[in-house]
């Protein structure tokens, strides 16, 4: 299974993949059905049926069960784009083999150096196999290793027909890097009971929690006058947004917080002395903490504008998605059967509250319980991202494992 998850990966992130924020349509890249046709022309060569790509760039397929014993309906699901943050298409990716502990020079020229001291996780994958980009893209690890995993996963039991198993569905999405991977996928058309999104990070990772999450814009209307005639007149909508931000609670930034704990994070400030905009992401696991972070920042825009004036500022607030832990928790066992399928292959589950979203997070509330496993990447998103072969290799077996244990029961 190493050999092959291996050359899949390497394949896949060839192919340039990376989704536009800034886009209107869905996918909204059309390179993004370049990896989705490869996709489908694998899965009718492996022969599962009902294999479908829409023109969203959503590909599902199924492969029928081969018992008839009562065993529930399971999906397997990763995103085929990557980030917007750094070009996609990974040509000269570097290879580590027999990894020693060592820091690891990615690109000479650009004196572009993985450390131990600045990632000292990479001593735990000391005698693997890494690979790394070169400093010119990301890897695209996240989530072509999960792609990867999956497909390798179906083409053993395919090729294992003695491996008995009910009805698997795979699903692969496009835009989850933008927030609109799953804003057309077809729930009751994908028809599992639950499924497992194979898109974390390091080996162990099971993750049942997530943020939720909101998205604030604030409008600042300022009154621009000639600076010498100034007294009394002008509001400079730059100060007011500065001295709005400045009424949200330093420590509650995303430098600040870790764990379970939420933010206010602005993400985007522009204006002029007539206008200026605010843009926040709210995020807390906690539902009431949550709530009261939208109440807060409500109350300060109110406050602003009795200091300053009516509809001085205006605020837009919208609900973004939301903890997937309370759809999780009534059919629990799909989190209970993962740990125990990584325990029974050696490895130690480690179970941690996402700070973010996942494609699973909202599949969740839409009536598909989706918790997320490790595909094995490191640093996403940018030129230091990596990702151990052997990873790739034990998530695959993860995902065969939980089959089995579902198909045992």
């Amino acid at each position: 299974m190493k050999e092959k998850v291996l050359e899949r990966f390497l394949r896949y992130i060839k192919i340039d993949t990376q989704s536009d924020e800034n886009s209107e349509t869905t996918p909204s890249t059309e390179k993004q059905f370049n990896l989705a046709k490869v996709l489908k022309q694998e899965l009718e060569s492996l022969g599962l049926k009902d294999i479908s790509l829409d023109d969203k760039c959503y590909l599902m397929a199924t492969l029928p069960a081969n018992t008839d014993k009562k065993i529930p309906t399971i999906g397997f699901i990763a995103h085929m784009d990557t980030s917007p943050d750094m070009p996609g298409a990974v040509e000269n990716p570097n290879f580590v083999r027999d990894y020693y502990g060592d820091d690891i020079v990615i690109n000479k020229e650009k004196n572009l150096v993985l450390t131990t001291t600045e990632f000292p996780e990479l001593k735990e994958y000391i005698g693997n196999t890494l690979i790394t980009t070169d400093g010119n893209t990301l890897l695209g690890a996240d989530d072509k290793a999960g792609i990867a995993e999956i497909m390798t996963a179906m083409e053993y039991l395919v090729h294992h027909p003695e491996v008995k198993h009910g009805t698997i569905k795979v699903g692969f999405t496009p835009d989850e890097e933008i927030g609109r991977g799953v804003d057309f996928f077809d729930v009751k058309k994908f028809d599992a009971e639950f499924a497992y999104t194979l898109d974390g990070g390091g080996i162990g990772e099971l993750e049942y929690e997530n943020f939720n999450a909101a998205g604030a814009k604030i409008f600042v209307q300022g009154r621009n006058i000639h600076p010498g005639y100034a007294k009394d007149k002008m509001l400079n909508a730059m100060l007011i947004a500065m001295e709005m931000n400045a009424m949200l609670p330093v420590h509650q930034r995303p430098e600040h917080t870790e764990g379970y704990e939420g933010f206010y994070h602005l993400v985007k400030m522009e204006g002029t002395v007539e206008n200026a905009m605010l843009q926040y992401i709210i995020r807390d696991h906690d539902k009431e903490k949550f709530e009261h972070k939208k109440k807060f920042i409500t109350h300060v825009v109110e406050y602003m504008n009795k200091r300053y004036g009516e509809d001085v500022l205006k605020l837009e607030l919208k609900d973004q998605y939301f903890n997937m832990k309370q759809q999780v928790l009534p059919v629990f066992h799909v989190v209970e059967t993962a740990k125990q399928a990584m325990e029974e292959l050696g490895i130690a589950p480690v179970v941690v509250p996402i700070r973010g979203g996942t494609d699973g997070a909202r599949l969740s509330y839409m009536g598909l319980p989706c918790p997320n496993i490790f595909a094995g990447g490191h640093n996403f998103h940018g030129k230091f991202e990596y990702v151990p072969v052997e990873s790739m290799e034990r998530a695959t077996a993860v995902i065969l494992k939980i089959i089995e244990l579902y198909s045992t029961k």
